[in-house]
């Protein structure tokens, strides 16, 4: 098999099967399986998922939220495909990105990691690249106005472009990346694991690309609307210091701090 499309689902079941649903109607040409993983879900979509498996999309179940890192994983260790694609519950992909983006990835040598553009649901463009975030970067954008190096953002160019990172909305994973880079890194419960892999990826010697003639919708937040903001934060702070270290992170979050204090001395 060529490809293993993964989902994980929690608590998002008329997303998720927007997507799966998306997928079957864009009738990709290359042979492929979706691997739908249901992270503890307590909507019923277990229940609901258990009548669609099939031919085509297997079923794992956990019995807990086990969080983004390791439900993928479980993924893609089951996976049949050479080629693994991770797609976010709330996306919704075009008839032939699939295509598009296996067929970049087959074809271009060095190639690890592969992401389209993601479009909004106004059909504007999301912002879904980044520069790899480190504390001379956080200083240029906070101090010295140097704004878009620290953030998400869109490359200008109507070309397939190398980059540092892409989001893991969508991310196609190709086999030599999966072999010298390993999978995602399950300290990471949610937030910095598509960092920290697309760090990896390119240690490893690969390279990284974005598609922007390739388009998929996605509904930004919606897989996670139903993690409260509180536990977000509990989560986007542990994962900072494990990307950045204990002194990386905290220089950033004092570089961060500062510039919000000096802004709001100018507007009072």
């Amino acid at each position: 098999m060529d490809l293993s499309i993964i989902i994980v689902n929690y608590n998002t079941k008329d997303l998720t099967l927007a997507c799966i649903d998306s997928i079957l109607r864009s009738n990709p040409r290359v042979g492929y399986e979706i691997i739908l993983i249901d992270n503890g879900s307590t909507d019923g979509s277990a229940e609901y998922f258990d009548k669609i498996r099939g031919s085509k999309i297997r079923l794992i179940l956990h019995k807990k939220n086990l969080g983004f890192s390791k439900a993928n994983n479980s993924g893609i260790q089951k996976a049949l495909g050479r080629f693994i694609l991770l797609l976010n519950s709330d996306t919704e992909v075009t008839r032939g990105s699939i295509d598009a983006l296996y067929d970049f990835a087959l074809h271009t040598p060095g190639v690890g990691l592969v992401g389209p553009k993601l479009l909004n649901l106004d059909k504007s463009t999301q912002a879904s690249v980044f520069r790899l975030p480190t504390l001379k970067r956080a200083i240029k954008q906070y101090w010295f106005g140097h704004k878009g190096i620290f953030d998400k953002y869109v490359p200008e160019s109507q070309k397939p472009i190398e980059v540092e990172a892409i989001v893991a909305a969508v991310m196609l994973i190709t086999p030599i990346a999966r072999r010298k880079a390993g999978m995602l890194d399950e300290r990471y419960f949610m937030y910095f694991e598509d960092l920290e892999f697309c760090r990896r990826v390119t240690k490893a010697g690969l390279k990284i690309y974005y598609l922007p003639s390739v388009e998929i919708y996605h509904h930004h937040g919606a897989s996670s609307k139903n993690v409260e903001s509180k536990d977000q934060w509990r989560r986007l702070i542990p994962s900072s210091k494990i990307y950045h270290g204990w002194i990386g992170h905290s220089l950033i979050t004092f570089v961060i701090w500062i510039s919000q204090k000096l802004r709001k001395v100018k507007l009072s």
